[in-house]
């Protein structure tokens, strides 16, 4: 065989491959409850991280980069 039809023959495997490792299959009702523990989540304290978020805001408002005017502590 000529090398570049064997390359091309290579890619093309690789890429059926690829994609066919790439199936999505939809979750059952019964396989949401792993899902959805306090540890999967992306902020298991969802207090802690509003009040991060609301002090992190407050004080980038002071210099205008976010668009929000204010500034300050964040204790309003």
């Amino acid at each position: 065989m000529r090398p570049d039809l064997l390359l091309r023959l290579v890619c093309a495997l690789a890429c059926g491959a690829s994609l066919a490792a790439c199936a999505t299959t939809p979750v059952q009702p019964w396989e949401r409850a792993h899902l959805a523990r306090w540890d999967m989540r992306w902020d298991p304290d969802s207090v802690q991280t509003a009040m991060k978020q609301h002090a992190y805001f407050s004080k980038e408002g002071s210099n205008g980069t976010i668009g929000a005017a204010g500034g300050g502590c964040g204790c309003n």
